[in-house]
C-alpha cells in the first residue's frame, strides 16, 4: 500500500549512553498544522479502506442496534434521593432521573439533569455527581470532549433549578461535602496544566481545596498540597458519622496508601492524625465502627481483608484474608457488603459489623458495574453485567439479606436481542494463565473459529467476563470471544500484580502470547484467524505483542495505547504510570522499557499484522501523540500486502463519556475490520439485527 506521507525528521537524542532516534516527534503537537493535516489524511485513507469491507454494513447496523437498546444503570440513595442514569436508546449520554423512593424511581422518576444539552454533538459528559447531606444541592462534574478536566456546578434538586456557584479546572475527583452541606472538597490543578500538547503539560500536583457554596473560587481555602512531589493524589471522604475527615494520598497509580484524618469541629479542619505516613499497602476507608476505623487492605493479605484500626495505628481482623481477592467494600446500616473476586468471578457477601455472620447474596453476573451503599442506609445496590448485557441491578436487604432484582429499571425495549453465550473457564499450563472463552451457545469448537482475544495486565485492574458494546457483535456474528486473566492485573491480588509491572512488565506479554499459543495447539483457532485488542494499558498491550510475535495473529486492535515508552512520563498524568512501567530517567528501568517500547520494537522490511489504531485527539489521559508516532512508524515498517491504518476520532478523549454514536461507529470499524482479516462472515440470515431501514 501507499500510505499518507509521514514526514521523517533527523530528531536524534542520547538517552543513557543509547542513540534513540524519534523522527515523527513533530506528531506530538496536537494542534500544530502539520499534525492537524496529517490526521486529515490518515482519516481519509483508512475511511476509503474500510469502505471496501462487505462487513462493515452488517457491524455498522448491528452496533447501532446494540446502541439503540434501552438501558439503565446502578441506582444510589444519597441523602434521602434516589438516583439513576437511564437511556432511552436514542440519546448520545445517560440522563439522571431522580426520585423520594425506590418504587417511584422505578416507575420512572423525575429528570434531574440530562447531559444531552450540554454541548450540540453530544460529547460534553456528566462525569460525577454528589449530594450535599440535607439533600438540597446536587454537585455535577462536567467533562468536555471526553476531556479529564472537570467543572463542577450545582443543581437545587427539590426543583433541578441551577444555582449559581461553579468551580473549574478541577481534575480527578468529586465534591466532597461537608457534613453541614456549606462547603465541598474538590482536587484543583494548576491553569497551567490546560496547555496539553507539549512537555511542560506533565502531571502538575492536585491541590485538595475547600470551597464554600455561594462564594467565588478565587475564596477558595487551601486544605493539603505536595508541591514537592507532583505525582501525589489525594483522596477526601467525610466518615458517616460526620467526625472525620479522612484522606487517602497515594503516589501516582500505585496502590500503596498514607491514610491521614483530620477531626471536623465546629471551626473547621483540625491537626490531621497521620494514620498510616508511609507508602506500603493499599488501604481503603470504609465507614467507622465507634471510635475506630474500617478499613480495607492487603497489609500481610494479598489477596486483601478487612480490619478495625484505632487512631494509634493498631490493626485487628474483621474479615480476615480467604481465597478469593478483596475487590470493595461498602458500609451497610446492619454491617458491611464485601465484593471479592472467586477466580474472577463477582461474588457479594453481607457482615455484621464485627465480620460474623457471612450471608452470600443470590445476584448472578460476570462483570461488576457497580456497589453502591452507605453506612445509613439498609439497601444496597449491585449492578454486575455479562459479555452480553450492559447493566443487571439489584437490591439487596443487607439486615434480610434478600434480593430483588431490578429490571424495570429500564425503559422501552427494542433494538438488538443478544445471543445466547456459552461461557468457559480455561488455564493456559505452561505459565498457568486462566481465561474465558466465550461463543454463541450453538457454536462448537470441533474446527478452528475466527477468535477476538482480549486483555489489560496492569494497574491491579480485574478484566472479567463483562460487557463491552463490541462484544454482543462480535458473539452475533459467530466469532469467538477470549478473555485473559494476565499478570499485571487484579484478579488475584497484590502478588499478581506484582509479578506484572515494573522489570516484571514482560510477564504481562509472554502471558498474553502463552494464551493465544494455547487458543492455536487447543484448537480454538490459528493465527489465521486470532485477532488481539486492549485498549489504554491494553493497548501497550497489544502494541507489544504484535511486535515480539508477528508470526502469531492476523488481526492487531490497538486503542488508545501507551506506545512510547520513553517519553510516556512527559506528558499529562503520564508521569503517574511509572508505579507500573517505571521511570525512563532511571537506567535501569529505562532498559526494560526500551526492550519492549512498541514504537521502538518496529523492524523496518518486517511482515507485520493488520493492524488499526484507534485514539481520540482530546484524549488527554494517553495523549495521541502514542497513536500517532506508532502507526507512522508501522506504515514506514511494514513489509506485508495487509493495511495498518489508524482511526482518529475527533472531539473524543480517552473514552469515558463518548456519545453513544460515536462508540457504535468506533467498534463497527474495529470489528470489521478484525472480521474482514480474520475470515468471519456474519451471518444475515440469523435474524439478530432488524432490517436496514
Amino acid at each position: 500500500m501507499t500510505y499518507p506521507e509521514s514526514r521523517r525528521d533527523d530528531v536524534v537524542e542520547t538517552l543513557h549512553g543509547r542513540q534513540i532516534a524519534d523522527p515523527y516527534r513533530w506528531l506530538e503537537d496536537p494542534d500544530a498544522p502539520d499534525t492537524q493535516d496529517w490526521v486529515t489524511r490518515q482519516n481519509a485513507f483508512t475511511e476509503a479502506e474500510l469502505s471496501t469491507y462487505p462487513e462493515r454494513a452488517w457491524f455498522q447496523r448491528t452496533m447501532s442496534a446494540i446502541l439503540a437498546r434501552p438501558r439503565a444503570g446502578v441506582p444510589v440513595k444519597k441523602a434521602g434521593w434516589y438516583f439513576v442514569g437511564r437511556n432511552d436508546g436514542t440519546q448520545a449520554q445517560d440522563v439522571v432521573y431522580v426520585a423520594e423512593s425506590l418504587d417511584e424511581l422505578v416507575s420512572g422518576g423525575r429528570v434531574l439533569i440530562d447531559p444531552n444539552t450540554l454541548s450540540e454533538d453530544g460529547t460534553d459528559s456528566l462525569g460525577s455527581f454528589t449530594v450535599s447531606p440535607d439533600g438540597k444541592y446536587f454537585a455535577y462534574g462536567v467533562n468536555e470532549s471526553g476531556s479529564d478536566w472537570t467543572t463542577f456546578r450545582l443543581l437545587d434538586i427539590a426543583t433541578g433549578t441551577p444555582v449559581d456557584d461553579v468551580v473549574n479546572e478541577a481534575k480527578f475527583c468529586e465534591a466532597t461535602w461537608l457534613p453541614d452541606s456549606s462547603a465541598y472538597l474538590y482536587l484543583h490543578y494548576p491553569a497551567s496544566g490546560r496547555s496539553e500538547g507539549t512537555e511542560t503539560a506533565s502531571l502538575t500536583g492536585g491541590r485538595l481545596m475547600l470551597h464554600k457554596v455561594g462564594t467565588p473560587q478565587s475564596l477558595d481555602e487551601l486544605v493539603l498540597s505536595f508541591p514537592e512531589n507532583d505525582r501525589y493524589f489525594i483522596t477526601p471522604e467525610v466518615s458517616e458519622d460526620d467526625r472525620y475527615l479522612v484522606v487517602h494520598i497515594t503516589e501516582g497509580t500505585d496502590p500503596a496508601t498514607r491514610l491521614w484524618v483530620y477531626p471536623i469541629t465546629s471551626d473547621g479542619l483540625g491537626e490531621p492524625v497521620k494514620l498510616v505516613d508511609e507508602f506500603a499497602d493499599e488501604l481503603t476507608f470504609v465507614r467507622m465502627s465507634g471510635d475506630d476505623l474500617v478499613l480495607r487492605t492487603d497489609r500481610d493479605a494479598p489477596r486483601g481483608r478487612v480490619v478495625l484500626a484505632s487512631l494509634d495505628g493498631a490493626f485487628t481482623d474483621l474479615v480476615p484474608e480467604g481465597d478469593g481477592t478483596m475487590q470493595a467494600v461498602r458500609g451497610t446500616a446492619s454491617g458491611l457488603a464485601v465484593l471479592t473476586l472467586a477466580d474472577a468471578q463477582p461474588v457479594l457477601t453481607l457482615y455484621a459489623l464485627d465480620g460474623s455472620d457471612a450471608r452470600v447474596v443470590d445476584a448472578p453476573g460476570g462483570g461488576v458495574v457497580g456497589l453502591n451503599a452507605s453506612a445509613e442506609h439498609d439497601e444496597v445496590f449491585v449492578g454486575l453485567s455479562t459479555p452480553t448485557d450492559p447493566t443487571l441491578s439489584y437490591v439487596v436487604s443487607a439486615s434480610a439479606g434478600e434480593v430483588r432484582a431490578l429490571p424495570e429499571l429500564v425503559r422501552g425495549s427494542g433494538g438488538f436481542t443478544s445471543p445466547t453465550i456459552s461461557v468457559e473457564r480455561r488455564l493456559e499450563p505452561g505459565r498457568e494463565v486462566p481465561y474465558f472463552v466465550i461463543s454463541r451457545a450453538d457454536l462448537d469448537y470441533s474446527a478452528p473459529r475466527p477468535t477476538m482475544l482480549y486483555g489489560y495486565g496492569g494497574f491491579r485492574i480485574p478484566i472479567l467476563a463483562e460487557y463491552r458494546p463490541g462484544w454482543p457483535a462480535w458473539l452475533a456474528a459467530g466469532g469467538v470471544l477470549v478473555i485473559a486473566n494476565l499478570r499485571g492485573g487484579g484478579e488475584y491480588g497484590s502478588e499478581w500484580h506484582d509479578a506484572g509491572r515494573l522489570k516484571n512488565k514482560q510477564n504481562v506479554f509472554d502471558d498474553f502470547i502463552a494464551v493465544a499459543e494455547h487458543l492455536r495447539d487447543t484448537g480454538i483457532t490459528t493465527p489465521e484467524q486470532l485477532a488481539i485488542h486492549g485498549r489504554s494499558n491494553g493497548g501497550l498491550l497489544v502494541g507489544a505483542a504484535m511486535t515480539q510475535r508477528p508470526d502469531l495473529f492476523a488481526v492487531a486492535l490497538p486503542g488508545v495505547g501507551v506506545m512510547d515508552m520513553l517519553r510516556f512520563h512527559l506528558f499529562t498524568v503520564g508521569a503517574a504510570w511509572v508505579s507500573d512501567f517505571g521511570h525512563p530517567d532511571d537506567p535501569d528501568q529505562f532498559a526494560d522499557l526500551l526492550a519492549y517500547s512498541p514504537l521502538h520494537r518496529l523492524r523496518d522490511g518486517t511482515a507485520y499484522p493488520a493492524t488499526l489504531v484507534v485514539t481520540g485527539d482530546h484524549d488527554d489521559r494517553v495523549v495521541p501523540l502514542h497513536s500517532h508516532k506508532f502507526i507512522a512508524a508501522l506504515q514506514h515498517a511494514q513489509s506485508a500486502s495487509v493495511p495498518v491504518l489508524t482511526r482518529v476520532e475527533v472531539n473524543t478523549g480517552h473514552g469515558f463519556g463518548k456519545p453513544a454514536a460515536m462508540i457504535a461507529s468506533e467498534w463497527a470499524d474495529l470489528l470489521a475490520f478484525a472480521a474482514h482479516h480474520v475470515g468471519l462472515v456474519p451471518p444475515e440470515h440469523v435474524g439478530l439485527v432488524p432490517p436496514e431501514q
